[in-house]
């Protein structure tokens, strides 16, 4: 019988503010690095919210391979160095592939793209947009983080290419599901505000 107290989810280790790189450096939990990979944490976590709508049921599958690919970004940039980082998983040309030959294939069939898109309309269209939000504030605090130490650069072209998936995807879940999208500007603005 395995003994409760041999693995506990509290360490104690991190209340004074700081955590450990794989590797073993200390850092500040504020550390730009930090905020990265927590930022990707998050967006892993929307993805599941996202794979449990019943309408991106056909979806799944890619999904779980996104989250799966989130948390092997989320390793590589907790990584303190080239060693750490060696016996991990990667992030690869293929993945991107994917990615892309997901999109091109959702993109079949939906309306020309000629405005804004308001996110909205149905919950799981909604989780796809909220997706694709924070997958851009991802990729932008790994760029500023490219600036001040290595990082693999298919990391941040499939967080650039996983942004656009999740618009498209957001698109496609409307199209099926037979929500209308709505457009911005706003038509008859005008007249909603005078209503108001």
């Amino acid at each position: 019988m395995t003994d409760p107290n041999d693995w506990k989810i509290y360490t104690r280790k991190g209340d004074k503010g700081e955590t450990s790189l794989i590797g073993g450096t200390r850092v500040p939990k504020h550390c730009l690095r930090i905020e990265c990979y927590g930022t990707l944490d998050e967006l892993n976590a929307i993805v599941g919210m996202l794979r449990d709508q019943k309408e991106s049921l056909a979806y799944n599958d890619i999904l779980l391979f996104i989250q799966d690919k989130l948390f092997v970004a989320e390793s590589l940039l907790a990584a303190d160095s080239k060693e750490a980082a060696l016996n991990l998983p990667k992030i690869n040309k293929a993945d991107v592939t994917r990615l892309e030959k997901a999109i091109d294939k959702m993109n079949v069939g939906l309306p020309a793209l000629t405005h804004f898109i308001l996110p909205g309309g149905h919950t799981a269209v909604s989780w796809g947009h909220l997706a694709r939000t924070v997958c851009r504030r991802a990729e932008r605090l790994i760029i500023r983080l490219s600036e001040e130490v290595k990082v693999d650069a298919l990391v941040i072209q499939y967080l650039n290419r996983l942004s656009d998936y999740f618009f498209v995807l957001s698109r496609r879940l409307s199209y099926d599901i037979g929500v209308k999208e709505t457009i911005w500007p706003v038509e008859n603005s005008s007249k909603t505000k005078k209503s108001h």
